[in-house]
């Protein structure tokens, strides 16, 4: 009986050591089991943000590639001509983020798609821009408009309201004025009264719509007034990137000029514009020697024309007239035109610092062109908007309808609609082929495709499962 009280002991120790070593193995399987699972989902993940790398990279040789080939260089692509949002590439797919430059809407959930065009803004570097002509733009004041124009002149001199070595002396760490042209509008940053507030707004994620975050007041970064508007910051308003080539028929060489017009219309037609050129006043010095023949006659002058808006207004073309001829006609003497901004699609603050617009006539400009999108082949419906040729004439050397940068905001997402990556490019087309000019890793500024857009890949993913 002792002895097999002892062994029924020795059997339950033996039982228990059993358990607790399968108790350890089955924890030890589920460890590996939940790492190996990790592992799985992080390399899944990895996969996912290296196919979404790889669909920006194509939809960059795409837009390459689309940018080679417009019909008409310096055209800015409707988005409704290619395609822009959840395009696929294999598992992935993408968007373009894009901007509604007729208004900052109060939209939570659907961003606007499609390219943006860097002349729609004003270019720091344009030697026309003055601190008087952007101290309006929304949370601009007069004192950061100056130290801008200080920040890139040549000189040391301290303009009105202005700063220059002795006010940057006293920053935290102090460095000096730069005094040469803005590489990029980041670099505002650096100027004397500029704030991340006033810079980026309440644009958190450079999205151009109001997420919830950004309408929230204190509840969430950034700080916000909560009034249902989006506040982009003067990072929407500038560029450094705008320039166009400037080719064609010369308008104030007469002789070119009446060969040129005489191969589109008739030969009276042209003496007509001609003789109207002759007669009409012009803003600079005495032109060239007119041509052969017609009303102007041998040795007829004509005045110096400072912008192609400008000879329309003094040619007495029609707007039809005007936009058959427009394209192949320029007023400039250099090779490049600096810092135009492009009226088809410039918002109404911008359009506000362009002389001969102004606040005055900013906002008719636009909804005109909402009105009358068909009329916005030529510069010439910026006269008939504003209505005064006088104006028109002052505007003239700042305007254009042409782009040559533009850029490619770009988010996509891989397999199962993970690995969210975002990366935004500027391309030049102003030369032989699409270049780019800028390449920055937006990424960790977070979800910039909208509620819309994550509610609608939540649902795929759903279906996938």
């Amino acid at each position: 009986m002792r002895l097999r009280a002892v062994n029924s002991r020795e059997s339950g120790s033996l039982l228990i050591i059993v358990l607790w070593i399968a108790f350890g193995l089955v924890a030890l399987t589920l460890y590996f089991a939940h790492a190996m699972r990790l592992e799985l989902r992080a390399a899944d993940n990895r996969v996912a943000a290296i196919e979404a790398g790889q669909a920006i990279e194509g939809a960059v040789r795409y837009v390459s590639n689309l940018l080679a080939t417009v019909a008409y260089p310096g055209q800015m692509l409707s988005p409704m001509e290619f395609p822009c949002e959840a395009v696929p590439v294999g598992e992935a797919q993408y968007w373009m983020i894009g901007r509604d430059t007729n208004d900052w809407g109060i939209n939570f959930a659907r961003p606007t798609f499609g390219l943006v065009d860097e002349a729609s803004k004003l270019n720091l570097n344009a030697p026309w821009l003055t601190a008087e002509l952007i101290q309006y733009l929304p949370g601009m004041t007069p004192q950061i408009a100056a130290a801008i124009m200080d920040w890139r002149d040549e000189d040391s001199e301290i303009s009105t309201d202005g700063a220059e070595d002795e006010t940057y002396a006293r920053m935290t760490p102090p460095y000096k004025t730069k005094n040469a042209p803005f590489e990029s509008v980041e670099e505002l940053r650096l100027v004397a009264g500029m704030t991340t507030e006033i810079l980026y707004g309440e644009d958190a994620n450079l999205n151009g719509i109001l997420d919830p975050n950004e309408n929230d007041a204190d509840d969430s970064p950034p700080y916000d007034n909560r009034d249902g508007r989006l506040d982009p910051g003067l990072m929407e308003y500038f560029t450094v990137y705008s320039r166009e080539p400037t080719v064609g028929t010369n308008v104030n060489n007469p002789e070119e000029l009446r060969t040129f017009l005489e191969e589109v219309f008739s030969s009276s037609r042209t003496d007509e514009i001609m003789e109207q050129l002759r007669l009409t006043g012009g803003t600079g010095g005495q032109g060239g020697q007119g041509g052969q023949g017609g009303q102007g006659g041998q040795g007829a002058t004509y005045s110096t024309v400072g912008s192609l808006l400008e000879f329309y207004v003094r040619s007495g073309m029609t707007v039809d007239e005007f936009a058959q001829v427009a394209e192949s006609l320029t007023a400039a003497t250099n090779n490049f035109a600096d810092g135009l901004v492009n009226v088809n699609s410039a918002s109404q603050y911008v359009l506000e610092c362009v002389p001969g617009i102004g606040l005055d006539y900013a906002a008719q400009l636009v909804a005109y062109r909402e009105s009358n999108p068909l009329q916005l082949t030529s510069v010439a419906w910026v006269a008939e908007a504003i209505g005064d040729d006088s104006l028109a004439i002052q505007a003239g050397p700042y305007i254009t309808t042409r782009s040559y940068q533009f850029t490619a905001d770009i988010a996509a997402v891989g397999r199962h609609n993970r690995g969210y990556q975002r990366v935004r490019f500027v391309f030049d087309t102003s030369e032989d082929a699409p270049l780019v000019l800028h390449r920055q890793d937006l990424t960790h500024l977070g979800w910039a495709l909208g509620q819309d857009t994550r509610t609608d890949l939540l649902a795929q993913t759903k279906e996938a499962r």
